[in-house]
């Protein structure tokens, strides 16, 4: 199952939000992701703790994660809570502003700080990775109309793989893509997504959630064993 998180405020107290997504974001994302064949579900930030019970997060392969204004306002608990599945195997694609959550900054270690600048700019995104899978079916690059500008220096751990580069109108630079592992949940970051604008209408923008989605599930491999271990061969002592 596929679980959409999204604060969902913006939605109720700005106009130009809600005549963009009338049924909030986590809903367009949710069709977005059910057109590729998954069971989703949703979740948001006033429902009870924040919709993310053990029970919800248990039954969750992938997470997707969209905040803004409210990231003060996820309980410690929750947050860690959320962590801890990653560090177990549960993927997580967060998106736009979600850098900035309690969960990715916890799985980061960093501040996850940058540059920002909200103008309506020209976005192009940059595959600089073709070869990955979050890249299938995306070309050289693509552009959006009107995004916010984030600009580097992002303080993020170095992505063990970075697949897309953004440029922006005024001039900045900004790692817009870029993958993790943390235990044996992957992660993927994607920054296009800024509530005023129709980013997640956009075809490639789509695409690419998707495959980040497909790319972040969880394989089917053993749990590792830790601790103290007894030998599988005889020792030559013994």
């Amino acid at each position: 199952m596929i679980t959409i998180w999204n604060e969902f405020r913006h939605e109720k107290e700005d106009d130009q939000v809600a005549r963009l997504y009338p049924n909030g974001i986590h809903n367009v994302l949710k069709d977005v992701i059910s057109e590729a064949g998954y069971t989703v579900k949703t979740a948001t930030l006033d429902e009870e703790e924040h919709g993310l019970s053990v029970q919800v997060l248990d039954e969750t392969d992938v997470l997707v994660w969209w905040g803004h204004k409210a990231h003060d306002e996820v309980d410690d608990q929750v947050a860690e809570r959320v962590a801890e599945r990653v560090r177990q195997g549960m993927g997580l694609v967060v998106l736009h502003s979600g850098h900035h959550s309690k969960v990715f900054k916890r799985l980061m270690g960093t501040s996850c700080d940058l540059k920002w600048r909200e103008a309506g700019e020209k976005e192009r995104v940059w595959t600089v990775d073709p070869t990955h899978p979050i890249a299938s079916g995306i070309p050289e690059y693509f552009e959006l109309e009107h995004e916010e500008m984030y600009g580097e220096h992002f303080d993020i751990p170095t992505p063990e793989q970075l697949i897309f580069v953004s440029w922006f109108q005024g001039g900045e630079v900004f790692r817009s893509g870029c993958t993790f592992t943390r235990g044996l949940g992957k992660i993927f970051y994607f920054r296009p997504g800024h509530e005023t604008y129709p980013t997640y209408y956009e075809t490639n923008v789509q695409r690419v959630i998707q495959n980040g989605v497909e790319w972040a599930r969880p394989i089917n491999t053993a749990q590792p064993v830790r601790g103290n271990f007894s030998p599988l061969e005889k020792s030559v002592r013994s």
